[in-house]
């Protein structure tokens, strides 16, 4: 029997964590009195699917990269000890959805975040039973397509579709050479994706429909 796959990207597809996100960031400036700056929801959710050090050249365009990533690296710290005691804003039918899915496929996470983000969304919100593995920019040091090929040969998996929000990763999809779905309640834009839920309860139609 053939092992179909779902990987999905985290922020702005299966969960909104930009108001615990952005309180934790905030605070992690309070350790650097020479950033004379404060963040805002709006902008971290611009900064879902990049990589620490695309979002430090964004958010710190005036620094040196070596002087903005320990900042960053600060936040991330701040936001995953946040989040692990507070969690974040699951999308509506998401369990639902994920429990009627695991029955037909295998499931997956692969996210350009720090390790410890993914494990805090999965055991704050008890969602460990769904997900057969993860896979992240911080853990691994790769981007999110190499990340995608990883979960893909990992798991042994004959056909598998990413679930995302962004253009980055529509991008990273085909550079995995797999189908995209695009989640187009979250938090970016795609241009004429093939594919489209909008909302995540209608994922199940969709993935019927390509696997």
């Amino acid at each position: 029997m053939e092992r179909k796959g779902i990987i999905f990207d985290l922020d702005g597809t299966m969960w909104d964590a930009s108001h615990s996100n952005c309180a934790a960031w905030n605070r992690a400036l309070e350790k650097h009195p020479e950033i004379e700056r404060k963040f805002t929801e709006e902008e971290l959710k611009g900064y879902m699917g990049k990589t620490l050090d695309q979002i430090a050249l964004c958010a710190f365009p005036e620094m040196d990269i070596c002087d903005s990533l320990p900042i960053l690296k600060d936040c991330t710290r701040e936001e995953i000890a946040a989040l692990n005691q507070h969690g974040g804003i699951l999308f509506p039918k998401l369990e639902e959805t994920l429990a009627e899915l695991v029955h037909q496929y295998h499931l997956y996470v692969v996210s350009n975040c720090q390790d410890g983000y993914i494990q805090a969304f999965l055991d704050f919100h008890h969602l460990n039973q769904y997900f057969e593995d993860i896979e992240m920019a911080g853990r691994t040091g790769k981007g999110k397509a190499d990340n995608i090929r990883i979960v893909v040969g990992r798991n042994n998996l004959d056909k598998a579709v990413y679930v995302g929000d962004t253009d980055g990763d529509f991008i990273s999809a085909k550079e995995a050479g797999i189908p995209f779905i695009f989640a187009e309640y979250g938090f970016g834009h795609v241009e004429n994706p093939e594919y489209v839920i909008e909302s995540f309860e209608k994922l199940t139609d969709v993935v019927t429909e390509i696997l």
